[in-house]
C-alpha cells in the first residue's frame, strides 16, 4: 500500500506556481488576484478561507477577503458579486459555502462571471468540462485528477466507482474519469443512496472514489485487493483521547481498507490540500485566459 500524499504534492504545486508568479513579476506582468466572500461566522468556513489567504501569500498572489454579516440580504450579496465581476484587477473569486438558509446558492452561482468562476461551479464551467474545453474544473475533482497523474496511477480501461453524486465532487468526478484523457478513459459507475447493490458495485472497483459524507462508511470488505481508494470525506468525530476532543475521519475506514488497497489517500493530508492547491491553479489559469473564456 502506498499513500497518495496530498499535502506533499500540494506543496510541490504551490512551489511551481510561485515560480510562475516570479516569472510574471519579472516580466512586468499582472500578479494573479484571488478574492473570497465570506458570509457569517461559520468556524469551518472561516478556517478554510483564512487558509486560502495564506496560500495566496505563499505563492505570491494578491488576495482580498470580503466579510459580510450572517443576516446580509441576498440582494446585497449579489451586489458584491457584481462588483467583483466588474473589477478588472480581480482574476477570480469564490463565494464560500455553505451560505445562510435565506440565500439561494444557485442564484449566487449563476451571478458569478464564468470567466472568474475559479470554483468551477457555474453551468458554463461544467458544460465546458463535459466538452473538454478550456475551463475551471471544480477544485476537489481537479485535485484528485492531479494526484492520480502525479503518482502515475493507471486509469485507462479501469473500472472506477464514484460513491456520491454531489454537483461539487461526485458528478464532475464521474465525468472527468470517463473523458478521453490521462488520467481518465475509465469505465465509470456512479452509486448513491438509492443504489440497491452498492456494496457489490464497490467491490468491483479498480478505482474507488468516496464522497458521501459518512464517516468510515467504506470498510475493508467493500474493497477488492489492489484497488486504488480516494477518500474525499472529512468529518469531526468525538474522541476524548485527543487534546481537542475530536479526530478527523474520512468516509473510508482507513485501518481495514489500507490493508487491501494499492494506493489510498490519508485523512487529513490527502484530498484536502489538493483542493486548496487546485484553487490556486484555477486562479493562475484565470489570469492567463483573460479575454479567452
Amino acid at each position: 500500500m502506498q499513500l497518495l500524499d496530498g499535502k506533499q504534492t500540494a506543496e510541490q504545486i504551490k512551489a511551481e506556481i510561485a515560480q510562475q508568479v516570479a516569472e510574471i513579476k519579472a516580466a512586468g506582468g499582472k500578479v494573479p488576484h484571488l478574492a473570497a466572500i465570506l458570509v457569517g461566522n461559520d468556524g469551518a468556513s472561516e478556517t478554510y478561507v483564512n487558509a486560502k489567504v495564506l496560500d495566496c501569500e505563499q505563492v505570491g498572489f494578491d488576495s482580498t477577503l470580503i466579510r459580510l454579516p450572517e443576516d446580509v440580504s441576498e440582494a446585497a450579496l449579489l451586489a458584491e458579486i457584481a462588483k467583483l465581476n466588474e473589477n478588472d484587477d480581480i482574476d477570480g473569486f469564490i463565494v464560500q459555502v455553505p451560505l445562510p438558509a435565506h440565500i439561494d446558492e444557485t442564484r449566487v452561482t449563476l451571478t458569478i462571471d464564468p470567466a472568474k468562476d475559479v470554483d468551477g461551479f457555474s453551468p458554463a464551467s461544467v458544460g465546458r468540462m463535459c466538452l473538454s474545453l478550456p475551463t475551471f474544473i471544480s477544485a476537489t475533482p481537479n485535485g484528485i485528477m492531479e494526484l492520480l497523474k502525479r503518482y502515475k496511477v493507471e486509469t485507462s480501461g479501469k473500472h472506477c466507482v464514484v460513491v456520491g453524486r454531489s454537483n461539487i465532487v461526485g458528478t464532475p468526478m464521474s465525468i472527468l474519469m470517463s473523458r478521453n484523457s490521462n488520467p481518465g478513459n475509465s469505465t465509470v459507475t456512479l452509486v448513491h443512496s438509492r443504489t440497491p447493490n452498492m456494496v457489490e458495485v464497490c467491490r468491483s472497483a479498480d478505482i474507488l472514489i468516496v464522497a458521501i459524507g459518512k464517516p468510515d462508511f467504506v470498510t475493508g470488505d467493500m474493497v477488492k485487493d489492489g484497488a486504488v481508494v480516494i477518500d474525499v470525506g472529512i468529518t469531526r468525530v468525538p474522541d476524548e483521547t485527543r487534546p481537542r476532543g475530536f479526530r478527523l475521519t474520512g468516509d473510508v475506514d482507513f485501518a481495514s481498507v489500507s490493508e487491501k488497497c494499492s494506493f489510498i489517500t490519508p485523512v487529513p493530508g490527502g484530498v484536502g490540500p489538493m483542493t486548496r492547491a487546485s484553487l490556486l491553479q484555477n486562479t493562475l489559469k484565470a489570469q492567463q485566459l483573460r479575454g479567452q473564456f
